[in-house]
């Protein structure tokens, strides 16, 4: 270990330390619009078509100046974007058909070009470097046009934040806005190009696509905020490339490959272990979701045995299916919550209103299906048991107004109010039946609203008719008309 640490101190081994890390560090960058924008085929492409760019560039005599392989890589690299997108936009052919017919090409026109020249006296062309990279032979020429890539890249995400934001999230939005989305587009293929130009001597061509897609989706693992994925990429690249180069001299191998290897490592460790999108984290959610539905399933049928009077040990069981040392830790769970009594086997008030609040969802999701889907009443109940524990109460109230403010259910069973509303309202009853309006009402407002039209309390009313909109009454000779909404909040004795 300490000859490996010797081995950093050496100029060539700090040479390549730098431009691996300032690859990692703009690849990562990089990588978040172009992973955003379902645009990593694009970067593999553009990694393989700027072989044609440098053989070019060797065949005028700039082939050994870096500015001019540079700008040779750039010029083809540009040319194979605007070939792809021409493609996209005015021929009848998939978008990942046309990256893959332009790259195949480009890289194919670029092998053919180096297989010629390397045959050239005095030439020594190695396509091999050009694929997995030769960081160990990083010059300083190399480091410092590497350095430049990495600030203007810096620089310009810095200054068009706002631009690739709003044309990665929300183009049609952007071109209302007068934001040419083309500019941007273009704009982001010249950043992705320098960028794959400057990795070329460090991961090569094939892996560079590795340090552009791996960083950045470990990076949205982690976070759903892009300003912080960027910074958070630009981490993780330059952590894949320190420490995959780290490993390339203790183990002897290449280093390209082994800063993927690292690169897919971490994002590994992300899949499995991100707070909010892991696999381990996204378990523990399903199973905290499966202990909820089976503690609510209790909860529901005790509510609707205890309304029938008929709550027992054993009727839970049979109901439920449970084993009876099951039955009671759910029974116990219930109790620590204060949805049953501690003593007795009776729902609290806080119990019932939340199994009130199961039935009615059960119950307005199976007249959901039945009435708006045109489900069967045979169809409905197993699905209804799914969705009933995932309902908010918002749903719920948008489903109920949806619906007209059903009072029973497709099997006739009646719909629990929702909460804070009377068990027992004006529009549950039915054309002909008796009632009277309760002196107490859920709230001020309702009491207003019947002393405005008429109705009074403590006093027998009929129903005459019910329609979609109102109810219409008669209370002392007088026909009112009530408004649905108000005839649910009316609380009534029978």
């Amino acid at each position: 270990m300490i000859e490996i640490l010797q081995q950093f101190a050496e100029p060539w081994a700090i040479r390549a330390l730098i431009a691996s890390a300032l690859v990692g560090i703009t690849c990562g960058i990089l990588g978040c619009f172009i992973v955003l924008r379902n645009m990593a085929l694009i970067g593999d492409a553009l990694s393989h078509a700027i072989l044609p760019g440098v053989v070019v560039a060797f065949m005028i005599g700039l082939g050994a100046n870096t500015i001019g392989r540079f700008s040779g890589a750039v010029i083809a690299g540009l040319l194979t974007a605007v070939i792809i997108t021409w493609i996209q936009r005015n021929v009848k052919t998939k978008n990942d058909a046309a990256i893959g017919i332009v790259f195949t090409a480009m890289f194919s026109l670029g092998v053919i070009g180096i297989s010629y020249i390397s045959r050239q006296p005095g030439v020594h062309l190695d396509l091999k470097d050009f694929l997995f990279g030769q960081v160990l032979g990083v010059t300083n020429e190399d480091l410092w046009l590497t350095f430049g890539v990495t600030v203007y890249v810096l620089v310009s995400v810095v200054v068009f934040y706002r631009y690739l934001f709003i044309t990665t999230f929300q183009p049609v939005i952007a071109q209302t806005m007068g934001i040419s989305v083309s500019t941007i587009h273009y704009f982001l293929m010249l950043l992705l190009s320098f960028a794959v130009v400057a990795a070329l001597s460090t991961v090569g061509v094939i892996l560079v696509v590795a340090m552009l897609v791996t960083p950045a989706s470990t990076a949205l693992l982690l976070t759903n905020r892009l300003h912080y994925a960027l910074a958070i990429a630009a981490f993780f690249g330059f952590l894949s490339a320190a420490a995959g180069l780290f490993f390339a001299i203790l183990f002897e191998t290449t280093p390209g490959p082994a800063m993927a290897v690292t690169a897919t490592v971490f994002y590994l460790v992300a899949a499995f272990f991100s707070p909010k999108k892991g696999l381990v984290f996204r378990l523990f959610q399903k199973r905290k979701l499966q202990r909820r539905i089976r503690l609510e399933d209790v909860l529901k049928l005790a509510y609707r045995q205890q309304q029938q009077g008929q709550l027992t040990l054993d009727g839970l069981l049979q109901g439920l299916g449970f084993s009876k040392t099951a039955l009671q830790t759910q029974l116990q769970l219930l109790r620590s919550k204060n949805l049953l009594e501690k003593n007795s086997l009776a729902l609290t008030e806080e119990g019932r209103e939340e199994g009130r609040r199961l039935v009615r969802a059960h119950r307005l999701w199976e007249t959901y299906l039945a009435s708006e889907m045109g489900l069967s009443a045979e169809q409905i109940h197993e699905d209804a048991d799914k969705y009933e524990h995932l309902l908010t109460d918002e749903i719920l109230d948008e489903v109920d107004k949806t619906l007209g403010y059903p009072t029973t259910d497709p099997h006739g069973s009646p719909i629990p109010a929702r909460r804070g509303l009377p068990e027992f309202s004006l529009l549950q009853l039915l054309p002909n039946q008796q009632a009277t309006i309760a002196a107490k009402q859920p709230g001020e407002h309702v009491s207003s609203r019947l002393w405005q039209l008429g109705l009074l309390p403590e006093t027998a009313f009929s129903i005459l008719n019910k329609a979609t909109e109102f109810i219409e009454v008669e209370q002392a000779g007088k026909h009112i008309q009530v408004p649905v909404d108000l005839a649910r909040r009316v609380k009534i004795l029978k």
